[in-house]
């Protein structure tokens, strides 16, 4: 029995798809796609992540565009916390009371 590899083979960006296309993608994956997805490294360094998809004719590879956070975790620190110094502190004053009881 001879398998039939006769379908189109496809490599394409989810965007790129038809939206009738796009829904059977989010149909087959309903809880999305972090679990499913593939890292495809390419020879020149570069990199995408894709989930296989197939239709009667076609098997496809469809990107998923992620978003990589290639901050460090001094840099995220620094974007939460900023420099030493309390902003706003200089708008605070004392009023140079105290109880003395």
């Amino acid at each position: 029995m001879a398998i039939n590899n006769s379908k189109r083979k496809l490599v394409t960006s989810f965007n790129n798809l038809s939206i009738e296309l796009q829904e059977e993608v989010k149909a087959l994956y309903p809880r999305g796609f972090a679990e499913v997805m593939t890292r495809f490294d390419k020879p020149n360094g570069d990199f995408f992540y894709y989930v296989p998809f197939e239709t009667e004719d076609t098997s496809y590879l469809v990107k998923i565009d992620v978003k990589i956070d290639d901050k460090s975790e001094e840099a995220v620190e620094d974007d939460y916390y900023g420099d030493d110094e309390l902003k706003g502190a200089d708008e605070i004053q004392d009023d140079g009371e105290e109880d003395d009881m």
